[in-house]
């Protein structure tokens, strides 16, 4: 797949491009200008981050860094059995429990709930950094909502993380969970509560939490531009269909036949009128044309003495 010029390969972190250089130089350049591919395409176009995720893959299989970036890839594409095998391999590679948390969503995805309950559990879990620990309670809250136990996943959620007043990475997603599950829970006023917090706190706009905050007390955004183009093209069109309808109208009125028997019958006094007006006005012009035409003067002429005579 092509790469773009700009992409140099020096995007990426300087620990992934440590793990590349075991890689002969060329072969560690393709490698880094394929991983700033799936970074750069995996939130919006998740399929074309896959794509470049295979390549990478290809070619240096036995990096974690690559093992861990198709994981990612093969994850934002719902792919979750080849997910986790990627990212199994990775931590087979590194030792660390970085990825515990989005293995145990895999199992999630994959309909084993109950897999990522244990997983939570589990001891890996003590040994996550902070954000790492939010994650998993946030996996793991899900996982009870999939088994349908909606107070569980509330409970689960209810943390020092989410009393806290300070806003850190993931504050807004969690705010945002258990506001969705307390509206799951048929909460309401609790949900709008916690919706409005995530608002609060979603500096960045990664999550919906205004829309759902909107949709509680019943607000309908309409664009107003979309509208007035709409209603000015259907004026306009009215408009046009009017003058249409008066030009067909007059263009019958001119092609009306004039020696019709029944038609003349019909004309008013006021029609008459307006026929010697005309007949009137065709003797001037024919007055003008007789310095043209000798055979046109004689003809006036003969037409002025008939209609002096009538």
């Amino acid at each position: 797949m092509p790469i773009p010029e700009d992409v140099t390969g020096e995007e990426i972190d300087k620990d992934v491009r440590q793990e590349l250089m075991s890689l002969p130089k060329g072969l560690a350049e393709d490698v880094s200008k394929n991983l700033v591919m799936v970074a750069r395409l995996i939130d919006e176009d998740p399929e074309a981050a896959y794509a470049y995720s295979k390549i990478a893959l290809r070619l240096a299989s036995r990096v974690a860094a690559v093992r861990e970036a198709a994981g990612f890839a093969a994850y934002a594409n719902q792919k979750y059995s080849e997910a986790l095998a990627e990212f199994r391999a990775a931590r087979r590679m590194t030792g660390t429990v970085d990825l515990w948390p989005v293995m145990a969503d895999c199992e999630r995805g994959l309909g084993r709930p109950e897999k990522a309950l244990e997983m939570a559990g589990a001891a890996e879990v003590h040994k996550l950094d902070k954000a790492g620990q939010v994650e998993m309670r946030l996996v793991a809250a899900g996982a009870r909502r999939d088994m349908d136990q909606l107070d569980a996943a509330i409970v689960t959620l209810q943390s020092p993380e989410l009393a806290s007043n300070s806003v850190q990475p993931w504050t807004a997603r969690l705010r945002y969970a258990y506001a969705d599950a307390l509206l799951a829970a048929g909460r309401e006023g609790e949900a709008r509560e916690w919706f409005a917090k995530a608002v609060e706190s979603d500096k960045d706009g990664s999550t919906d939490a205004s829309d759902r905050l909107a949709e509680i007390d019943g607000v309908e955004f309409v664009d107003a531009f979309v509208e007035d183009d709409e209603d000015d093209s259907d004026t306009v069109t009215d408009a046009e269909a009017e003058v249409e309808a008066e030009v067909e109208a007059e263009v019958d009125d001119e092609v009306e036949p004039q020696d019709d028997v029944s038609v003349v019958d019909e004309l008013d006094d006021e029609d008459d009128d307006e026929d010697e007006d005309d007949g009137v006005e065709a003797a001037a012009e024919s007055k003008e044309d007789v310095v043209k035409e000798d055979v046109v003067k004689d003809d006036v002429l003969l037409k002025e003495d008939d209609d002096d005579k009538n």
